[in-house]
């Protein structure tokens, strides 16, 4: 304003003036809107993408740790049938053959041991139920079903072979006879 003419404006002039300023002053306002809605939507878009890699780092890493945890599930799978071998050998010692061939009884248990040492390093558990244990579907499958004299229905009356969890998961089942007995 210090450029100002120095003589006086007409009123048109002046409305003139006022109109153009109002005119600066919206295109300058519309201006501002918009950076304001594009700023808005960058901070969307940022957050949005923040987020996303957040998500993928906590995938990646739930996947990392499924794979540490069950990547061995095949194998642990194929090693059960040399424990279910190792278990029967050992059961059906009998007090003679230990006291003939102690010494290659003693390897077959020592094999055992560190078989089941392996399976408590990774993580593998034994579901070992016991005849007269209640039957529980998550854990047992029944083989067959038959009336025992002295059994509830549900009840383990035989176990076939054992069963093995791989941390949480179930990895083979017990195998078991279940009582059909009815209730009294």
């Amino acid at each position: 304003m210090a450029d100002r003419d120095p003589k006086p404006q007409s009123l048109d002039e002046l409305l003139a003036e006022e109109v153009d300023l109002a005119a600066e002053e919206a295109a300058l306002m519309a201006e501002i809107e918009a950076l304001k809605a594009e700023r808005d939507e960058f901070k969307d878009r940022f957050m949005r993408a923040l987020a996303d890699s957040e998500n993928t780092r906590k995938r990646a890493d739930r996947d990392r740790r499924e794979a540490e945890n069950y990547g061995a599930t095949r194998l642990s799978r194929d090693l059960l049938p040399i424990y279910d071998n190792l278990r029967r050998a050992l059961d059906t010692a009998t007090d003679d053959l230990r006291a003939r061939e102690a010494g290659f009884v003693e390897g077959i248990d020592l094999t055992m041991r560190e078989v089941l040492n392996i399976f408590t390093k990774h993580g593998l558990k034994i579901i070992a139920p016991q005849v007269g244990d209640r039957f529980d579907p998550a854990v047992h499958q029944a083989m067959f079903e038959a009336p025992l004299p002295g059994s509830r229905a549900g009840d383990i009356i035989q176990v076939a072979t054992e069963g093995f969890l791989l941390h949480d998961r179930l990895l083979r089942p017990a195998q078991v006879g279940v009582s059909s007995t009815p209730l009294a």
